[in-house]
């Protein structure tokens, strides 16, 4: 129950976000997500680099690594829901708020 409500948390906080395509996962304890971006790599770097708010960001996995067709997921992040609701709503404020201002943002 714990790991679902984590879920939806994670999920329809995503969905929200201008430009986020995130289907819901029915068996794993993580998501992948489209994001309005034109590289997952280049933003996921620039995410731990580049980026804070309020002294705080997130870490992705850049998706395209887990399929065995190189042209797929090059948009899309994997994110684990495996931290508190309250750490997963910031999380996704995060994102929301690099989103705006992501230099690779399309």
């Amino acid at each position: 129950a714990e790991y679902v409500a984590r879920r939806d948390v994670l999920i329809d906080g995503l969905n929200n976000i201008e430009g986020v395509i995130c289907p819901k996962p029915t068996g794993a304890f993580y998501a992948i997500a489209e994001f309005p971006i034109d590289d997952a790599d280049k933003f996921a770097q620039w995410l731990l680099e580049d980026f804070d708010l309020d002294g705080e960001t997130v870490m992705v996995a850049p998706a395209a690594g887990f399929y065995s067709n190189s042209n797929k997921g090059k948009k899309q992040v994997r994110i684990a829901y495996v931290l508190n609701k309250e750490s997963l709503e910031r999380s996704i404020a995060i994102l929301q708020a690099a989103l705006r201002v992501y230099p690779g943002k399309i």
